[in-house]
C-alpha cells in the first residue's frame, strides 16, 4: 500500500533533537486498520518512505496525543532535502509488511 501526504516538519519539545511528521487521520487509521497483525513493539509499523530524492526506511509510531501515527524524519535527510522546522513535507509512504 502506498500513501501520498504533505504535513509540517515539527521537533519533539524535549532533550532529543527528533523531528517528526504526522500523519493525516484518515491515511492513520486506514494504516492501523489493515497493519493490526504485524504491528511491532510499541505498534510501530515498518514502511518505506521518500522525501523528494531521499528514500530510507524507518517505523511509524502511534501518537495517542496527536491520534494518530508520527514518522521520524532523520538528520541526513533533513540535510540533504534542506528542511527545517515547520517546513511542509511531501511524503510517500509504503508499508513494509503488507
Amino acid at each position: 500500500m502506498t500513501y501520498r501526504f504533505s504535513a509540517p516538519l515539527w521537533r519533539y519539545k524535549g532533550d532529543s533533537p527528533w523531528h517528526f511528521v504526522t500523519l493525516p487521520f484518515e491515511q492513520a487509521d486506514e494504516i492501523d486498520e489493515r497493519t493490526t497483525t504485524v504491528q511491532r513493539g510499541f505498534g510501530s509499523v515498518r514502511v518505506h518512505v521518500t522525501v523528494g530524492g531521499t528514500t530510507w526506511s524507518t517505523s511509524l509510531f502511534p501518537d495517542s496525543k496527536a491520534e494518530s501515527y508520527v514518522l521520524p524524519v532523520k538528520k541526513a535527510v533533513r540535510v540533504a532535502e534542506g528542511l527545517q522546522e515547520g517546513a511542509i513535507v511531501d511524503v510517500t509512504l509504503q508499508v513494509a509488511d503488507l
